[in-house]
This record gives C-alpha cells, sequence and structure tokens, in this order.
C-alpha cells in the first residue's frame, strides 16, 4: 500500500499542473470547452425529444386501441373529387347511386359476415352542454355499444357499464369520465345521480377510470347507441350522398331535406391478431362498397398501422438528430485537439524545462491528456445540465413532450470524456517526444 501511495502522488501533481495551466488560461479554456458544452447538451436534448415522441406515439396507440380497423364517413369534398375522377375515368355521368350512409346495419353485417373478428362497435359523438346541481359546461356525448369499453381497455372507478336491457329498452342512462365526476360530482356520489346533456335527464350509471393526463375520454359521457339514435337528432360524420348527371356534370346532393346525415360517426372493428389486420382491412372495403351501392363515403383506415408506420419515421428523423448532436461533439473534439497542438508549441520552453529536471515522458503525456480530459469532463458536467435544462424548456415552451433518460446523460457525457481521451492524447504524445534541448532553446 505504502508503495502506491507515491506513485498516486506523482500523478495528482501533474494533473495539478493541468489544472494550474487551464485556470490561468479561463477564457481560451471556456472556449475550447464550448464545443463539448453543446454537443454533449444536443445530444440529451434530441435523445430527449426522440423518447418523448416515441412515448407520445405509443400513448396513441394504446388510445386507438390494439389490433383495431375503423371505418368513418369520408369528407365530403374528399367523396365528390374521387367520384369525379372516378366518372370521369368510366365515362359515364348518368348513372345515379344512393349511399344509405353509415349505420348500425353496417356494423349488424360487419357481425354476420365476419363472425371471427373480436369485437365491433358502433360510435356516434356529438356536442352540446352538460348540466347538474346548478353547474354546466360544454361537452361531448359518445353512442357506444357494450364492446367499445373493452377494446379501448377503458375500466371502471366505480358502476358498472352498459347492460343488453340498456341497450335494448334505449334507456337513458350514461357512463362520464374521470374529468366530468371531478366537475360535477365532487361532493356528492356521482353513481346513481342524474346528469343533463342538452334538454334530456341521464341517469349515471358508472365512472371512468382516469385515462392519462389528456385524453379525451376523461371528459365525455358515452350513453348506449340505441339510446343516441333514438334521443338525439345531431350526428357527426357528415351527409349522405347522392351523386347524378346534370348537364353533364356531377352534382353532390348534401342539404337536410335530400338526405339524412350518418347515422354513425364511426365503426370500430377489433381482429385477434395483427396479422389479419390487412386481409380484414380489404374485405371491410369492398362490403362497404357493395352496401353503399358502389359509393366510396366511407374509408376503412387501420390506426395502429398508420401510428408504427409515423414511429418508423420519428425513428429516422431521431437517428439524423442524433447523428448532427454526434457530430457537434466530434467537432468539440477537433477544437480541443487543435488547442492542445497549439498549448504544446506555446509551452515548448516549459516542457523542455521539466524534461531537462527529470521529468519522465510519461508524466509530460499525464499533463497534457489531463488538461484535454478536465476540459471533456468540465465541457460534459455542463453540457448535462444544460441539456435537461434545454429539454425542461422544450416541453414548456412548445409543448413537446420530452423525456430525459438516466442512460442518455451517462452515455453523452462518457462520450464526452472518451473524446478528450482520443483527442488529447496525440498532443499529449508529441509534446512528449520534444528534444530538451531544443524545447530549452526555442523562444
Amino acid at each position: 500500500m505504502n508503495m502506491q501511495w507515491p506513485f498516486i502522488r506523482h500523478y495528482l501533481h501533474d494533473i495539478e499542473i493541468a489544472f494550474e495551466s487551464l485556470t490561468s488560461n479561463k477564457l481560451k479554456s471556456f472556449l475550447t470547452t464550448l464545443g463539448i458544452i453543446f454537443g454533449v447538451a444536443a445530444v440529451i436534448s434530441m435523445m430527449a425529444i426522440g423518447r418523448g415522441a416515441k412515448q407520445e406515439i405509443m400513448d396513441q396507440i394504446k388510445l386507438v386501441g390494439v389490433n383495431n380497423i375503423v371505418i368513418a364517413p369520408l369528407d365530403p369534398e374528399k367523396l365528390k373529387e374521387e367520384e369525379d375522377g372516378r366518372d370521369g375515368e368510366q365515362g359515364d355521368r348518368s348513372l345515379k347511386r344512393f349511399s344509405p350512409g353509415l349505420s348500425q346495419k353496417d356494423a349488424l353485417a360487419i357481425r354476420e359476415v365476419l363472425p371471427d373478428v373480436l369485437y365491433v362497435s358502433s360510435e356516434a359523438i356529438t356536442s352540446g352542454t352538460l348540466s347538474a346541481l346548478g353547474a354546466g359546461r360544454p361537452g361531448k356525448m359518445v353512442g357506444v355499444d357494450n364492446d367499445y369499453f373493452r377494446i379501448f381497455n377503458l375500466s371502471l372507478a366505480s358502476g358498472t357499464f352498459f347492460t343488453d336491457v340498456h341497450q335494448r329498452e334505449k334507456m337513458a342512462v350514461c357512463v362520464i369520465g374521470h374529468n366530468v365526476r371531478a366537475k360535477f360530482f365532487n361532493k356528492v356520489p356521482a353513481v346513481g345521480s342524474y346528469i343533463k346533456f342538452n334538454d334530456v335527464w341521464l341517469k349515471v350509471i358508472g365512472v371512468l377510470q382516469r385515462v392519462g393526463t389528456k385524453s379525451d375520454y376523461n371528459d365525455q359521457i358515452f350513453i348506449p347507441i340505441n339510446s343516441f339514435t333514438l334521443r338525439y337528432k345531431a350526428r357527426s360524420g357528415g351527409s349522405v350522398f347522392r351523386f347524378g348527371g346534370v348537364g353533364g356534370m356531377v352534382v353532390l346532393g348534401s342539404s337536410r331535406s335530400e338526405a339524412p346525415s350518418h347515422e354513425l360517426s364511426r365503426i370500430i372493428v377489433q381482429v385477434r391478431e395483427s396479422a389479419q389486420l390487412p386481409a380484414t382491412q380489404n374485405v371491410l372495403s369492398r362490403m362497404m362498397l357493395r352496401r353503399h351501392q358502389g359509393v366510396a363515403d366511407v374509408e376503412v383506415t387501420v390506426p395502429e398501422l398508420l401510428l408504427k408506420q409515423q414511429q418508423r419515421s420519428n425513428d429516422i428523423f431521431n437517428i439524423v438528430l442524433g447523428a448532427i448532436a454526434g457530430i457537434s461533439l466530434l467537432v468539440g473534439g477537433i477544437g480541443i485537439m487543435n488547442i492542445m497542438f497549439a498549448s504544446v508549441m506555446e509551452r515548448t520552453k516549459e516542457i523542455g524545462i521539466r524534461l531537462a529536471i527529470g521529468a519522465k515522458k510519461i508524466d509530460v503525456v499525464a499533463q497534457f491528456l489531463a488538461e484535454a480530459i478536465l476540459i471533456s469532463v468540465t465541457g460534459g458536467l455542463i453540457g448535462v445540465f444544460l441539456g435537461v435544462a434545454l429539454s425542461f424548456f422544450i416541453e414548456r415552451i412548445f409543448e413537446i413532450q420530452t423525456l430525459v433518460s438516466f442512460w442518455s446523460i451517462v452515455l453523452s457525457f462518457m462520450v464526452s470524456v472518451g473524446v478528450g481521451v482520443v483527442f488529447g492524447y496525440a498532443p499529449a504524445k508529441r509534446a512528449s517526444l520534444r528534444d530538451p534541448i531544443e524545447s530549452l532553446r526555442y523562444e
């Protein structure tokens, strides 16, 4: 043990000399450190943005459900453009076609034609005013089937979900979200109370567990889909479309007097396995086209696949950002090497004196290598704090979710230290190889 302490004290002295050299040239040391600071900060903040974006996509996948296919009314303008193009290609503008719109009959047909699907749920949404116990606020009502809650993995904090009796008898009952309960029934039990949506009073039979922090489920109330179609006339999703040839042009009829609205906002179909998604989507597309008399007034999409494509794009974007941040660290390392080479030239006489009075080459290497490592470590520490702070401000100012991980901090700091070692060794080695006599003569 006694043999080790002089060895340690010997190299601590080299580090002390390196520290004194850096503190005597504060401005130069600070400017050299800037490359590492911004490089580390960029790595941490970019990785935080990437992890936040990935987490947000995963949350969206959970919200849209796993293995889901969504059938929704097509935007009227987009539908008109598609019909214009189709009629132009076929050269037949006089063909009249009528679509009954998206309805519960479509959902029933899906259950009959595709019995292997796991769940099928109709959904209709309307906006209005919620009021109870003297308080009121804008809100949304969603008419759903019993399968809806299973599809989206929604659980109850209290009460019960709808029963077959509720659906069959079209009863005025509802399940409310967490925020609705907090707004209207904070001081009284929600289950068994009544809440008014527009002009209809509904009995609360269940309260959902809170879903995330920004989920729409928390602010909505849910009623049986049959009760919705009976008691509320406002429907989402647009109009039923008629196309006919008038004077050589295709005319879109969308007035309420000519056609009713879509009965449903969308139909959600959940399959058992992800591998079934493409084939089931294809079958549903052809089935909807046939049931709607050849009018493509609905769109069949797979949200999970779209989100996964978005995630792949996001991963590529993160690689690009990481590469840019890595280049910043590389530039910082090159800056350290340049400054250290310049420092070797400036301190040639100092090197000669140390070698002349008995210092070994390894001592000179240790001194200059210690300077490079001290610069990179200091820059790494400052960069870590700057990166974490930058991630915090990005989230607050731009409302972009960021997640700083422990491993991103460790990785960026270790890379900064590695940069100091790699780019500091060459100047240090060059300094140790100088001839002491020539160094003493150097002016």
